[in-house]
């Protein structure tokens, strides 16, 4: 009998705290979404040429509503899986909304010609989240 009451209270207690504690929480359409972007450039590509790479995707948040953040660095880990793959972007968005009027903004289609011209790109790979608390 302890244990139905024990267990009665403590419901009744996370629905009545529950609905206080999602009324702070982010809703997801608010949320910031992460735009992390990989790309694998071609042996032989020259320093210079991604650097201008960069410059050109780090100038988007210049360009571009709604990109509230920008990094980059080349990956440093010793386990070996990168599959070649090894500058990342990451971008961070006010939202969903922000993200999606990003994808066919005529200065991300630009970027997309510059990394074409520079004759370097050889893959990439994209992953979008919303962190999770």
């Amino acid at each position: 009998m302890n244990r139905t009451r024990t267990l009665a209270a403590a419901l009744l207690a996370l629905a009545v705290v529950l609905p206080a504690l999602l009324a702070f929480a982010p809703k997801q359409e608010d949320a910031r979404v992460r735009h992390v972007v990989v790309f694998k450039f071609k042996p032989g590509a020259a320093p210079e040429q991604i650097a201008r790479v960069t410059d050109a995707f780090r100038g988007l948040q210049k360009s571009i509503p709604g990109i509230v953040g920008f990094e980059h660095g080349v990956n440093n880990s010793p386990e070996g899986k990168s599959l070649g793959f090894e500058h990342v972007y990451l971008l961070t968005f006010e939202n969903a909304a922000a993200r999606d009027a990003y994808l066919p903004h005529p200065a991300h289609k630009a970027f997309g010609q510059t990394l074409g011209k520079e004759g370097i790109f050889e893959d990439a790979f994209v992953v979008d989240y919303t962190p999770l608390p």
